[in-house]
C-alpha cells in the first residue's frame, strides 16, 4: 500500500519576481510501506529542501504531500528524521539514554514503557549496554547509531534520512548501511534516504529517485530488481548491480554538465584575461 504521496511538489526560497532562487519544481514520486526508496542528485539540487518540505519543516510553494491519503501541514508524527551532522543533534550533557528518552517524553508518559522503548533501540542498533555513556565517549559511527536508535524509538512509520553516513569512513558506513536496512526489516517503517553515493542508493534501495540539478525535478525512478537479503560483497559484485549504478551515474552526469558558454560570454572572459 501508497504510505506517502508527493505530487507535484515545489519550492522556492524569496519572492520569484526579485530573484527569488526556485529549489525543487514539480516533483512527484510516492512510498510504499515497507520501502526503502534512496533519492540522488548533483550536489546543491534540491534534496534536503525535498526531505525538509516533506517533515514540514519548511513551507513548499505549490504541490501536495500526503501521509495515509490526508495533507501535510506540520511536523507528522509518523515520520521521523535522522540528519547527517549527527554530533549536533546530540545533546553532550545528556547520557546516551536520556538522549534517546528525550523525545518520547512527549508520547509516552509512563516512566516504565519510555526506558524499556529505549533499551529494546539501543538493542536495534547495537548499543545495548551503553545507555550510561556520553556521545562525547563514542566513535562517530556510535554517535550515529545513537542517532538512528533516537529515531526508531519512536516507532516511526517512515523514516527519513539525509546523507546519515556521510562523516563516518568507509568500513562504519558499510556497517551503518546494513544496520538500517536490518532495522528496516525488524519496524516495519519506510525508509527515505539521501545520498550522493551512487552504490549506497542501489546496494540499498527498492527504488532510487534520480533528482536534475537545480531547480531539481525527477528524472528517472529505477526499480532496484537485486535479491534480498543483500551482502557488501555478493550483492555489489553481482553484474545487475553494476548496471544499475552505470544507469544511475549516467543519468546524474549528464543533468551535471554545465551549460554552453555563449559567444558573448567567451568574449567577456578573453578581455578579462588579456586576450
Amino acid at each position: 500500500m501508497t504510505k506517502l504521496v508527493v505530487n507535484q511538489l515545489a519550492k522556492t526560497y524569496g519572492d520569484p519576481a526579485k530573484g527569488g532562487v526556485e529549489a525543487i519544481r514539480e516533483i512527484s514520486f510516492d512510498v510504499r510501506e515497507g520501502e526503502f526508496v534512496c533519492i540522488v542528485g548533483p550536489s546543491g539540487g534540491g534534496k534536503t529542501t525535498l526531505l525538509r518540505c516533506l517533515c514540514a519543516l519548511h513551507g513548499r510553494s505549490g504541490g501536495r504531500i500526503e501521509l495515509d491519503g490526508r495533507d501535510v501541514t506540520q511536523p507528522p508524527p509518523e515520520i521521523a528524521a535522522v540528519f547527517q551532522d549527527y554530533s549536533r543533534s546530540l545533546m553532550p550533557w545528556y547520557s546516551v539514554r536520556r538522549n534517546i528518552e528525550l523525545p518520547l517524553k512527549n508520547t509516552i508518559a509512563d516512566k516504565k514503557e519510555r526506558s524499556e522503548r529505549v533499551e529494546w533501540s539501543l538493542r536495534e542498533v547495537g548499543l545495548g549496554g551503553l545507555g550510561d555513556r556520553y556521545p562525547w565517549q563514542l566513535s562517530g559511527g556510535m554517535q550515529q547509531r545513537v542517532a538512528i536508535a533516537r529515531a526508531i524509538a519512536y516507532r516511526p512509520e517512515i523514516l527519513i534520512m539525509d546523507e546519515p553516513f556521510a562523516s563516518v569512513d568507509a568500513q562504519t558506513r558499510a556497517g551503518l548501511e546494513d544496520l538500517t536496512l536490518a532495522v528496516r526489516d525488524d519496524v516495519g517503517a519506510a525508509v527515505l534516504l539521501v545520498t550522493h553515493d551512487i552504490d549506497e542508493a542501489v546496494y540499498l534501495a527498492d527504488r532510487v529517485v534520480v533528482l536534475s540539478s537545480r531547480p531539481a525535478t525527477v528524472m528517472e525512478i529505477v526499480d532496484i530488481d537485486l535479491p534480498r537479503p543483500r551482502d557488501q560483497i555478493k550483492t555489489k559484485g553481482l553484474p545487475r548491480f553494476a548496471e544499475y549504478r552505470t544507469h544511475v551515474l549516467e543519468l546524474i552526469r549528464a543533468t551535471s554538465q554545465p551549460e554552453p558558454v555563449s559567444e558573448a560570454q567567451q568574449a567577456v572572459a578573453a578581455t578579462l584575461h588579456g586576450n
